[in-house]
């Protein structure tokens, strides 16, 4: 395993995190509590230290049983909704006791990203003046490390809240869309947050349109007739085939998460599975060599300006 600096927080994390929510939440969506304790810790035996939850996903209480005697060794991240059911916003107080509660089931007395979650660029404003200075107080008090926050890429799929986001110079982590189909934070968020030491968390480099070839085909006809890519450079009846024709390339899947694990400005890729074999090919995928530079270039050429999808 790999590790890297987070940003400019101390943190030493893994290049790859387990991501703990996702379609299959660890396997608790379609399996059992015990499969999704053996991801958790096949994880840990491959390296990885940085595991990201929140309470909505459920699976806070999985992290912090399995990990309970290896926390000090490990990065927790999680998060809170700002809306409740009924799309008004939470309250603070409310805020606080959901940070109460993830501390409760994460088995620990502190989190060390603790995070706003899915924020649509309406709604930033009212977390900074609302939620931010509350938080700080839990700073002090050494229940939280870090502050972060997330996107809700399905919607906003050219990252305005985190660009608004990074102007505040208040979060010290960001959880951003990036992948293959859609690299627009290259160019709108991952520059800002090297210069400014923010660490980076990248989700979505796989997720559906990503996970076999026949989904990624439609999901590229669905940008031909958008006008997004341009006609004339593209086999649409294979549009990819320029990847796999290379040698080094063993499937889409492994080609998505080379393509994110070694972009500039990205600190750790975020990998969600209910699966111990699965978990232990992504790894493989995202600690191996960065793509051929003809293939990148040519993911460039296609796809460089693409920022209305999120590949889910």
């Amino acid at each position: 395993m790999e590790y890297t600096n987070f940003g400019n927080t101390g943190l030493r994390v893994s290049r790859v995190g387990l991501g703990c929510g996702g379609h299959s939440r660890l396997g608790l969506f379609s399996g059992s509590e015990s499969v999704a304790r053996g991801v958790v810790k096949h994880a840990l035996d491959l390296g990885i230290n940085f595991y990201d939850t929140a309470r909505i996903y459920g699976t806070e209480h999985v992290v912090g049983d399995v990990l309970f005697a290896e926390r000090q060794h490990c990065v927790f991240s999680t998060k809170t909704l700002v809306l409740d059911r009924n799309g008004n916003f939470i309250s603070p107080d409310q805020i606080i006791r959901s940070l109460e509660k993830s501390l409760s089931r994460l088995r620990t007395d502190y989190i060390d990203i603790f995070n706003l979650h899915g924020v649509r660029p309406k709604e930033l404003e009212f977390c900074l003046q609302n939620y931010i200075e509350p938080l700080l107080k839990e700073v002090d008090k050494g229940k939280i490390r870090y502050l972060g926050v997330t996107e809700l890429f399905e919607e906003d799929t050219s990252h305005m809240m985190l660009e608004k986001a990074l102007d505040q110079d208040i979060f010290d982590s960001v959880m951003v869309g990036f992948n293959l189909l859609n690299p627009s934070a290259r160019k709108k968020i991952f520059p800002i947050c090297d210069e400014r030491k923010v660490g980076t968390q990248v989700m979505f480099a796989v997720r559906r349109a990503l996970s076999d070839y026949d989904r990624t085909n439609r999901a590229i006809a669905g940008l031909l007739e958008q006008d997004e890519v341009d006609k004339s450079l593209i086999d649409e009846g294979n549009p990819l085939g320029f990847v796999f024709e290379n040698q080094d390339v063993g499937s889409i899947v492994e080609a998505a998460y080379r393509f994110c694990s070694r972009e500039f400005g990205v600190d750790l890729v975020l990998v969600g599975t209910g699966s111990k074999d699965h978990l232990s090919n992504n790894v493989d995928a995202i600690n191996s060599d960065a793509l051929p530079k003809e293939i990148l270039e040519r993911l460039e050429m296609l796809f460089g300006e693409v920022s209305s999808v999120s590949g889910d």
